[in-house]
């Protein structure tokens, strides 16, 4: 007989971003006042769940989005350095053309390989440490059901290596909104399901900010 075991894998919710930045690792960006309800609802959303172990990156919107989480289980968050975002080169500036980075040749380098990427963390990496991740949270909630509170580059990543489908793709064709959860069933260590829930739906006023 085989254990039943879910892992989810939960984006942090919106952002507080009023310049527009690629904030990507920089520390100090908290949730917004619709971030802490959307970490609220989820929370809410959870509820009647087996939840029985809690992850979360190291970043601060991450942890933020746990905290509802662990209030209403009574679980510690563990760390995990896997879950946080990937790297970079744009982090901190603006993205996109006029006033944003792309006007600037000496970033048009970091463009030449989409499939890579060559802007940042290689999506077989991310694939890789984000596999690690999820499996250490399926061993320790084992028979029940675990959260990971992560990013959207890496939990979308992920969901494509799940479902062996190519890594490399277009950013807003990635299915992984704000406080959004993304569900590995396992039966022992193999995987039988994905899901995909939208718990904060309808909280954000307005489009996605940039960052992750």
């Amino acid at each position: 007989m085989t254990d039943k075991t879910i892992v989810h894998l939960m984006r942090h919710g919106e952002v507080h971003n009023p310049e527009g930045i690629l904030y990507g690792r920089l520390p100090g960006y908290r949730l917004s006042e619709d971030g802490v309800l959307m970490a609220k609802a989820a929370a809410k959303w959870f509820a009647d769940r087996d939840v029985a172990a809690l992850f979360s990156s190291p970043m601060q919107r991450a942890l933020e989005t746990a905290a509802p989480l662990a209030d209403s289980f009574d679980l510690p968050v563990t760390v995990d350095d896997r879950l946080i975002e990937a790297d970079n080169h744009f982090e901190g500036l603006t993205f996109g053309a006029g006033a944003g980075s792309l006007k600037r040749p000496e970033h048009w380098y970091h463009l030449r390989n989409p499939f890579r990427p060559s802007w940042g963390e290689p999506y077989r990496a991310l694939a890789a440490r984000m596999r690690g991740a999820v499996i250490r949270a399926r061993e320790a909630a084992r028979g029940h059901e675990a959260i990971c509170v992560s990013h959207q580059l890496p939990i979308y990543t992920l969901r494509l290596h799940a479902e062996r489908r190519r890594l490399w793709h277009l950013p807003n064709k990635r299915e992984c909104s704000l406080a959004s959860v993304t569900s590995l069933t396992f039966n022992g260590s193999r995987l039988v399901e994905v899901a995909y829930n939208e718990p904060a739906a309808g909280i954000a006023k307005g489009p996605s900010v940039p960052g992750a």
